[in-house]
């Protein structure tokens, strides 16, 4: 039975994900990129906190709220800025297949900060990933610049980063941890948009109610409550199986809401992309 539960939550949080970049997408067509990432976030944390507040949970002290802190700072406020800038420029297909190096990057660092050893898995994982990206970054010369490449592909070293930053810290209850974080991040978001001088507007249009709607209520609580239930009975490295996963729910998204272009570059950069991490970050945790 908890195999079952597993499975459908790991299922659901995937397909949910998945959603994400394409909403990202339809925000940014109305609402410049940092006033509406800070805008998610600010309701997401607003949520977080009242769901810490009827638990009963406690505000952190010292090192624990330093470190749900930076992990705001990194996976939130830097990470996120990145990648709405990056989505502004390119379909969400191509976004979440870059997002899914997160694996192998978080295992990358972790070796370079001397937190787990280099295998060879590791190496040519890397080898492969890196060809996919070099394939995907070819293909997109014509439509995508390159500056958006680099942008996605920092968010997913922003996101692997605070994983491994957050382990030199206390343990801090994850729904604390996101109450802390997506409050720091969405008043580094905001302070970045107004020094930035977008436009702080409110939104006018239905659909870019409905993408907001869905990116906080889903994309920011409900995907991690799943992503909880699942953690719960899988070890992390095969939880982290949702970033592989995620990119072909985008894709078929993308194509349908955004049309998106599928051609031989996104295909064959993004299998190279998602076996690099399979064999360097995944493969030898699973098996």
């Amino acid at each position: 039975m908890a195999e079952r539960v597993a499975l459908a939550s790991f299922t659901a949080s995937a397909v949910l994900a998945g959603a994400n970049g394409v909403g990202i997408r339809f925000s940014n067509r109305e609402l410049d990129p940092l006033w509406g990432a800070g805008l998610r976030f600010t309701l997401a944390a607003a949520l977080f906190v009242a769901l810490m507040v009827a638990l009963r949970l406690r505000l952190p002290r010292g090192r624990a709220l330093a470190g749900a802190a930076i992990f705001g700072v990194l996976n939130i406020g830097v990470a996120y800025a990145l990648a709405y800038y990056a989505l502004l420029h390119m379909h969400a297909g191509l976004g979440q297949t870059l997002l899914a190096l997160v694996p192998l990057l978080t295992l990358l660092l972790a070796v370079a900060q001397r937190q787990e050893r280099l295998r060879l898995a590791a190496v040519a994982g890397t080898v492969l990933a890196l060809a996919g990206v070099a394939v995907l970054g070819r293909a997109s010369l014509g439509g995508v610049p390159g500056t958006a490449l680099v942008a996605a592909i920092a968010s997913a070293v922003c996101i692997a980063q605070a994983a491994v930053t957050v382990r030199r810290f206390p343990q801090v209850h994850p729904v604390v941890v996101n109450a802390v974080g997506m409050t720091v991040g969405a008043i580094l978001l905001l302070v970045a948009s107004f020094a930035a001088r977008e436009n702080q507007t409110i939104p006018a249009k239905a659909e870019t109610w409905t993408a907001l709607a869905y990116l906080v209520v889903v994309g920011s609580v409900v995907v991690f409550g799943l992503y909880l239930v699942v953690l719960k009975h899988w070890a992390a490295s095969r939880t982290a199986y949702v970033f592989v996963i995620a990119p072909f729910v985008t894709i078929a998204l993308s194509v349908w809401l955004d049309d998106e272009p599928v051609g031989p570059a996104l295909a064959i950069g993004g299998v190279l992309v998602l076996a690099g991490v399979y064999v360097g970050a995944l493969r030898t945790a699973v098996t």
